[in-house]
């Protein structure tokens, strides 16, 4: 219930990531919104600009300890993204709280957080490492007023 009423209050007011649903009791199945500037494939593979994504985050049984389950609804390409999985094991502790997590994966996003050395998709992971140039694709600072 802590972590409702923190995801709630954090973004209820914050126009680059909302809760669309939250959903059992307490909430153990999220959908979040993002409107920041990122990638998908667009025709021939090459990728194009998307302001909008949608993510789903369902905690498990071991939450805490273990971090949720993350997956994009919506089309992305990125080093550490696939469509049925976001990579956010490798730096989650039990001691994070859901909002951070929420916040990281829309850093993730914008391409201001990625790791080409093990990636989910080998053909995004090269094109930002010979695009690094073009990166991140939102600089905004993604926390908001209420966690800074």
């Amino acid at each position: 219930m802590a972590d409702a009423q923190q995801m709630r209050k954090a973004f209820q007011n914050f126009p680059l990531i909302r809760v669309l649903s939250a959903t059992g009791n307490p909430p153990d199945l999220y959908t979040i919104e993002y409107r920041i500037n990122s990638l998908t494939r667009g025709n021939g593979g090459q990728p194009i600009l998307r302001e909008q994504h949608h993510v789903e985050i369902q905690l498990t049984r071991d939450y805490p300890r273990q971090s949720p389950k993350c997956r994009m609804l919506t089309p992305i390409f990125h080093p550490n993204i696939e469509p049925a999985a976001i990579c956010v094991g490798d730096h989650w502790t039990a001691a994070e709280r859901l909002t951070d997590l929420v916040i990281r994966i829309g850093e993730m996003l914008a391409l201001q957080a990625y790791n080409i050395q093990s990636p989910l998709d080998g053909e995004a992971a090269m094109w930002v490492d010979l695009n690094r140039s073009l990166l991140p694709t939102d600089k905004r600072d993604l926390r908001p007023p209420e966690l800074a």
